[in-house]
Protein backbone atom coordinates (compact mmCIF):
# COMPACT_ATOMS: atom_id res chain seq x y z
CA UNK A 1 0.00 0.00 0.00
CA UNK A 2 0.97 3.36 -0.53
CA UNK A 3 3.35 5.35 2.06
CA UNK A 4 1.68 8.87 1.31
CA UNK A 5 -0.21 10.72 4.00
CA UNK A 6 -2.94 11.72 1.56
CA UNK A 7 -6.71 11.07 3.42
CA UNK A 8 -9.98 9.91 1.55
CA UNK A 9 -13.10 9.92 2.01
CA UNK A 10 -14.92 6.63 0.77
CA UNK A 11 -18.60 6.66 0.26
CA UNK A 12 -21.45 4.14 0.64
CA UNK A 13 -23.66 5.55 -2.52
CA UNK A 14 -27.36 4.33 -1.65
CA UNK A 15 -28.67 5.93 1.62
CA UNK A 16 -25.17 8.11 2.04
CA UNK A 17 -25.37 10.54 -0.90
CA UNK A 18 -29.10 10.40 -1.58
CA UNK A 19 -31.62 9.09 1.00
CA UNK A 20 -33.23 6.31 -1.53
CA UNK A 21 -32.60 2.94 0.20
CA UNK A 22 -36.90 2.77 1.13
CA UNK A 23 -37.00 3.05 -2.98
CA UNK A 24 -35.04 0.12 -3.12
CA UNK A 25 -36.36 -1.51 -0.22
CA UNK A 26 -39.92 -1.01 -2.15
CA UNK A 27 -38.76 -2.24 -5.40
CA UNK A 28 -37.00 -5.76 -3.91
CA UNK A 29 -40.39 -6.25 -2.30
CA UNK A 30 -42.46 -5.96 -4.90
CA UNK A 31 -40.18 -8.41 -7.03
CA UNK A 32 -40.10 -11.29 -4.03
CA UNK A 33 -44.15 -10.87 -3.96
CA UNK A 34 -43.95 -11.60 -7.67
CA UNK A 35 -42.20 -14.53 -7.00
CA UNK A 36 -44.48 -15.85 -4.07
CA UNK A 37 -42.59 -14.27 -1.35
CA UNK A 38 -45.05 -13.20 1.40
CA UNK A 39 -44.28 -11.43 4.87
CA UNK A 40 -41.45 -9.80 3.42
CA UNK A 41 -41.60 -6.13 4.29
CA UNK A 42 -39.50 -2.91 3.73
CA UNK A 43 -38.09 -2.59 6.77
CA UNK A 44 -37.08 -6.06 7.36
CA UNK A 45 -35.03 -5.30 4.37
CA UNK A 46 -33.02 -2.34 5.27
CA UNK A 47 -32.36 -4.29 8.69
CA UNK A 48 -30.92 -7.13 7.82
CA UNK A 49 -29.93 -6.89 3.91
CA UNK A 50 -29.08 -3.27 2.61
CA UNK A 51 -26.20 -2.54 1.53
CA UNK A 52 -25.33 -6.37 0.17
CA UNK A 53 -24.94 -7.05 -3.51
CA UNK A 54 -27.82 -8.37 -5.44
CA UNK A 55 -26.73 -12.01 -5.26
CA UNK A 56 -26.55 -12.27 -1.27
CA UNK A 57 -29.75 -10.41 -0.63
CA UNK A 58 -31.85 -12.78 -3.50
CA UNK A 59 -29.67 -16.16 -1.53
CA UNK A 60 -30.99 -14.75 1.35
CA UNK A 61 -34.34 -14.19 1.29
CA UNK A 62 -35.46 -15.96 -1.91
CA UNK A 63 -33.35 -19.45 -2.66
CA UNK A 64 -29.87 -20.19 -1.29
CA UNK A 65 -29.18 -21.90 -4.38
CA UNK A 66 -30.00 -19.50 -6.98
CA UNK A 67 -27.30 -19.21 -9.55
CA UNK A 68 -25.71 -16.25 -10.52
CA UNK A 69 -27.33 -15.74 -13.63
CA UNK A 70 -30.57 -15.70 -12.73
CA UNK A 71 -30.01 -13.50 -9.77
CA UNK A 72 -27.89 -11.13 -12.36
CA UNK A 73 -31.51 -11.26 -13.95
CA UNK A 74 -34.09 -10.46 -11.05
CA UNK A 75 -31.35 -8.44 -9.69
CA UNK A 76 -32.21 -6.41 -13.48
CA UNK A 77 -35.75 -6.12 -12.89
CA UNK A 78 -35.62 -4.66 -9.73
CA UNK A 79 -33.07 -2.18 -10.54
CA UNK A 80 -35.30 -1.09 -13.11
CA UNK A 81 -38.44 -0.84 -11.18
CA UNK A 82 -36.28 0.86 -8.92
CA UNK A 83 -35.00 3.78 -11.34
CA UNK A 84 -38.85 3.92 -12.83
CA UNK A 85 -40.31 4.61 -9.53
CA UNK A 86 -37.36 7.02 -7.93
CA UNK A 87 -36.54 9.17 -11.29
CA UNK A 88 -38.12 12.19 -9.80
CA UNK A 89 -37.20 11.88 -5.87
CA UNK A 90 -33.59 11.56 -6.10
CA UNK A 91 -31.89 14.40 -4.14
CA UNK A 92 -28.47 15.08 -2.44
CA UNK A 93 -28.18 14.97 1.05
CA UNK A 94 -28.62 17.96 2.80
CA UNK A 95 -25.19 19.64 3.34
CA UNK A 96 -23.89 17.00 0.44
CA UNK A 97 -22.48 18.97 -1.90
CA UNK A 98 -20.90 21.44 0.64
CA UNK A 99 -19.13 18.71 2.12
CA UNK A 100 -17.72 17.63 -0.95
CA UNK A 101 -16.50 21.20 -2.06
CA UNK A 102 -14.64 21.72 1.28
CA UNK A 103 -13.13 18.32 1.02
CA UNK A 104 -11.94 18.48 -2.31
CA UNK A 105 -10.16 22.06 -1.76
CA UNK A 106 -8.76 20.35 1.19
CA UNK A 107 -6.58 18.14 -1.60
CA UNK A 108 -9.11 14.63 0.10
CA UNK A 109 -9.62 12.00 -2.34
CA UNK A 110 -12.70 10.90 -3.08
CA UNK A 111 -14.20 7.61 -4.04
CA UNK A 112 -17.66 5.83 -3.50
CA UNK A 113 -17.64 1.94 -2.55
CA UNK A 114 -21.41 0.60 -3.19
CA UNK A 115 -23.47 -2.75 -3.76
CA UNK A 116 -24.63 -0.78 -6.38
CA UNK A 117 -24.12 -2.27 -9.74
CA UNK A 118 -22.86 0.32 -13.33
CA UNK A 119 -26.12 1.62 -14.43
CA UNK A 120 -27.41 2.78 -11.04
CA UNK A 121 -24.53 4.04 -10.15
CA UNK A 122 -24.57 5.90 -13.46
CA UNK A 123 -27.88 7.12 -12.47
CA UNK A 124 -27.72 8.08 -9.15
CA UNK A 125 -24.64 10.19 -9.69
CA UNK A 126 -26.14 11.60 -12.76
CA UNK A 127 -28.83 13.15 -10.77
CA UNK A 128 -27.20 14.45 -7.97
CA UNK A 129 -24.66 16.24 -10.75
CA UNK A 130 -22.00 14.21 -8.97
CA UNK A 131 -20.26 12.41 -12.19
CA UNK A 132 -17.04 13.57 -12.40
CA UNK A 133 -16.42 14.29 -8.35
CA UNK A 134 -15.02 10.96 -7.37
CA UNK A 135 -11.70 9.56 -8.46
CA UNK A 136 -12.18 5.86 -7.82
CA UNK A 137 -15.70 4.31 -8.23
CA UNK A 138 -15.61 0.59 -6.87
CA UNK A 139 -18.82 -1.97 -7.15
CA UNK A 140 -19.09 -5.62 -6.35
CA UNK A 141 -18.28 -6.26 -10.19
CA UNK A 142 -14.36 -5.04 -9.69
CA UNK A 143 -13.60 -7.29 -6.50
CA UNK A 144 -14.20 -11.03 -5.53
CA UNK A 145 -16.95 -10.10 -2.61
CA UNK A 146 -19.14 -7.51 -1.71
CA UNK A 147 -20.33 -6.29 1.68
CA UNK A 148 -19.68 -7.30 4.53
CA UNK A 149 -16.01 -8.14 3.40
CA UNK A 150 -14.17 -5.14 2.98
CA UNK A 151 -12.71 -6.16 -0.38
CA UNK A 152 -14.95 -2.70 -2.01
CA UNK A 153 -13.24 -0.43 0.33
CA UNK A 154 -10.02 -1.54 0.30
CA UNK A 155 -10.08 -1.76 -3.63
CA UNK A 156 -11.11 2.08 -3.23
CA UNK A 157 -8.09 2.67 -1.51
CA UNK A 158 -5.69 1.41 -3.60
CA UNK A 159 -7.43 3.31 -6.34
CA UNK A 160 -7.26 6.21 -4.62
CA UNK A 161 -4.16 5.61 -3.67
CA UNK A 162 -4.28 6.10 0.20
CA UNK A 163 -3.41 4.09 2.88
CA UNK A 164 -6.68 2.45 4.27
CA UNK A 165 -5.79 3.81 7.99
CA UNK A 166 -6.07 7.27 6.61
CA UNK A 167 -9.62 6.47 5.22
CA UNK A 168 -12.80 7.66 7.00
CA UNK A 169 -16.05 5.68 5.17
CA UNK A 170 -19.62 7.27 5.30
CA UNK A 171 -22.26 4.46 5.58
CA UNK A 172 -25.84 3.78 6.29
CA UNK A 173 -25.87 -0.03 6.48
CA UNK A 174 -24.71 -2.52 9.14
CA UNK A 175 -22.77 -4.76 6.60
CA UNK A 176 -21.09 -1.64 5.34
CA UNK A 177 -19.37 -0.30 8.66
CA UNK A 178 -18.81 -4.12 9.48
CA UNK A 179 -16.54 -4.03 6.17
CA UNK A 180 -15.30 -0.60 6.98
CA UNK A 181 -14.25 -2.18 9.88
CA UNK A 182 -12.73 -5.57 8.72
CA UNK A 183 -10.62 -2.92 5.87
CA UNK A 184 -8.99 -1.19 9.46
CA UNK A 185 -10.79 2.00 8.36
CA UNK A 186 -12.75 4.71 10.55
CA UNK A 187 -16.84 4.95 9.59
CA UNK A 188 -19.36 7.81 10.08
CA UNK A 189 -22.27 6.55 10.14
CA UNK A 190 -25.94 7.83 8.48
CA UNK A 191 -29.04 7.09 10.03
CA UNK A 192 -31.14 6.75 6.69
CA UNK A 193 -31.59 3.00 7.12
CA UNK A 194 -30.76 2.36 10.84
CA UNK A 195 -31.24 4.06 13.96
CA UNK A 196 -28.45 5.38 16.28
CA UNK A 197 -28.24 2.93 18.86
CA UNK A 198 -28.07 -0.04 15.97
CA UNK A 199 -24.10 1.29 15.65
CA UNK A 200 -23.44 1.17 19.07
CA UNK A 201 -21.06 -2.33 18.67
CA UNK A 202 -18.94 -0.57 16.01
CA UNK A 203 -15.81 0.82 17.66
CA UNK A 204 -14.80 2.22 14.35
CA UNK A 205 -17.48 4.73 14.30
CA UNK A 206 -16.39 8.01 14.75
CA UNK A 207 -19.73 9.97 13.94
CA UNK A 208 -23.01 9.34 13.64
CA UNK A 209 -25.08 11.62 11.67
CA UNK A 210 -28.40 12.15 10.20
CA UNK A 211 -27.01 14.31 7.21
CA UNK A 212 -23.46 16.23 5.91
CA UNK A 213 -24.61 19.57 8.10
CA UNK A 214 -23.50 18.00 10.92
CA UNK A 215 -19.85 17.05 9.66
CA UNK A 216 -16.61 19.09 9.83
CA UNK A 217 -14.59 18.10 7.22
CA UNK A 218 -11.21 19.71 9.51
CA UNK A 219 -12.27 17.62 12.58
CA UNK A 220 -12.26 14.32 10.38
CA UNK A 221 -9.03 14.54 9.20
CA UNK A 222 -7.84 15.59 12.95
CA UNK A 223 -9.74 12.15 13.51
CA UNK A 224 -7.65 10.20 11.24
CA UNK A 225 -4.78 10.76 13.10
CA UNK A 226 -5.94 9.01 16.36
CA UNK A 227 -5.68 5.36 17.12
CA UNK A 228 -6.84 3.55 14.30
CA UNK A 229 -8.81 0.19 15.05
CA UNK A 230 -7.45 -3.06 14.82
CA UNK A 231 -8.49 -4.48 11.29
CA UNK A 232 -10.20 -8.18 12.10
CA UNK A 233 -9.86 -10.42 8.59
Amino acid sequence: MPGNSRFAFIFDMDGVLTDNMRFHADSWVELFKDYGLEGLDAQRYLVETAGMKGLDVLRYFLDPNISAAEAEHLTELKDFLYRVNSRDLIKPMPGLTEFLDTASARDIRLGIGTGAGPRNIEYVLGLLNLADTFQAIVNPHHVPNGKPHPDIFLRAAELLDVDPSLCIVFEDAIPGVEAARKAGMKCVAVTTTNRPEAFSSFENIVQIIDDFRELSVDELCTLIHKKQPATLL
